[in-house]
C-alpha cells in the first residue's frame, strides 16, 4: 500500500515542496517530492492558492495512482506466468514486458532530465517478478519528479520532453504526461491478456481494485480522484 507522508519542515522550492512517501509493504521505501503547499505554521501570510497550480499538482499525484495500477497486477499475477510463453509465439514474455515498461522510463529520464539520478536497468532475462515490482517503483517516482519539473514551478525546470532518440522532442507539459499515462496502460492491457491466454488470469479482485479509483487514490495518500 502507498501512504503520503508529510514532513512538519518541507524544503523550498521556489516557495514551497511537499514531501509525500510512496511505499509497498513488501518493498523499500521511496521518497518524492513534489512542490506544493506547505504548513500553514510556515506561511506568514499565505499566498492565495493557485487553481493551475492545484491542477498540476493532480497531474502528477494521477501519475503515481497509474503506478499503483501496475503494481497490483504484478501483486496479483501468479509467478508461473512471469516468463512463460505462449506456443508458437516470439512476443515478449509478461517479464519482457514490464521490464521494457522500466527500461523506456530510464529512457525518457536519460533525456528529458539529465539532472535527476537514473534507476538501474533491468535485463528482462533476469529480472525477478519482486525485483521489476522494485524497479518499477523507484522510476515511477524518478518520472514523476521529472513531471513535477515539468507541470510545476521548480528551479530544475523540465522544458522539453524527449521520448526517444530518433522522436522529434516535444514542450514538457500536459501532453507529455498522456503519452506517459498511456504507455503504461497500454503494457498493462497487454500483460493481463498474456496472462488469460497463457492459464494464468488475474483474479477478479485485481479489476475490482485497478477500477476501484477512490481506494487507489487513498492508497496513494491522497483525498480522492479531483
Amino acid at each position: 500500500m502507498y501512504r503520503r507522508q508529510f514532513g512538519s519542515s518541507p524544503s523550498r522550492n521556489n516557495g514551497l515542496r511537499t514531501s509525500f512517501i510512496l511505499f509497498n509493504p513488501h518493498m523499500r521505501i521511496i521518497k518524492l517530492h513534489i512542490p506544493g503547499d506547505a504548513p500553514a505554521s510556515d506561511l506568514m501570510p499565505q499566498p492565495k492558492a493557485d487553481p493551475n497550480t492545484d491542477l498540476c499538482k493532480v497531474l502528477v499525484e494521477s501519475y503515481a495512482v497509474n503506478e499503483r495500477m501496475n503494481q497490483l497486477i504484478l501483486e496479483h499475477l501468479d509467478p508461473a506466468a512471469w516468463r512463460a510463453q505462449l506456443p508458437g509465439s516470439k512476443g515478449r514474455t509478461i517479464a519482457a514486458i514490464y521490464t521494457h515498461v522500466h527500461n523506456i522510463r530510464r529512457k525518457w529520464l536519460r533525456l528529458s532530465a539529465p539532472h535527476l539520478k537514473l534507476p538501474a536497468t533491468l535485463n528482462r532475462t533476469t529480472a525477478t517478478q519482486k525485483q521489476t515490482q522494485t524497479a518499477l517503483l523507484e522510476s515511477a517516482a524518478r518520472c514523476s519528479e521529472m513531471l513535477a519539473g515539468a507541470l510545476l514551478q521548480s528551479p530544475s525546470r523540465i522544458e522539453t520532453f524527449h521520448r526517444d532518440g530518433w522522436a522529434k522532442p516535444w514542450p514538457a507539459g500536459p501532453a507529455m504526461l498522456a503519452y506517459m499515462l498511456t504507455h503504461d496502460a497500454h503494457h498493462r492491457g497487454q500483460v493481463s491478456m498474456l496472462a488469460h491466454q497463457l492459464g494464468y488470469p488475474l483474479p477478479p479482485k485485481a479489476a475490482e481494485q485497478i477500477w476501484g479509483w477512490e481506494k487507489l487514490w487513498k492508497d496513494c495518500g491522497f483525498t480522492h480522484p479531483r
